[in-house]
């Protein structure tokens, strides 16, 4: 029996500096693509953020610009651009930035960026 399902159309390219651009707020990711069930979202991070954990995803953090420390409970990794760092389910961590640090995340719709935090709002992210 055929597919009855419509092709998908694919969508323009996703411009990362023009995407980069439209941000004016620190730790605050945007959602700029999907895959599957998964948000693309770039954010500009300087600062430290909250110590969370998500405990039902995995969140991958590449660095576009800039620099930015993953600290662990047990080691700090520094990640510099170019970087790819996963960051398990489960694992508390603590994202910092000296300076301003572009970032693209990857990790599962509907994901809050600040997990289990609770001393400051979080955000599933919006579409840029």
């Amino acid at each position: 029996m055929p597919d009855s399902t419509p092709p998908r159309t694919a969508p323009d390219p996703v411009r990362l500096a023009d995407k980069f651009a439209l941000i004016t707020e620190q730790w605050s990711p945007k959602i700029v693509a999907r895959v599957d069930d998964h948000d693309v979202r770039l954010a500009k991070i300087e600062g430290a953020f909250s110590w969370h954990k998500h405990d039902d995803a995995d969140e991958l953090f590449m660095i576009v610009d800039g620099a930015m420390r993953m600290e662990l409970r047990d080691r700090t990794v520094a990640l510099a651009a170019g970087d790819v760092f996963v960051v398990p389910r489960g694992v508390e961590h603590r994202p910092v930035a000296d300076a301003e640090c572009r970032i693209i995340m990857i990790e599962r719709a509907g994901t809050m960026n600040t997990g289990d935090a609770t001393d400051r709002e979080g955000t599933a992210g919006e579409w840029l």
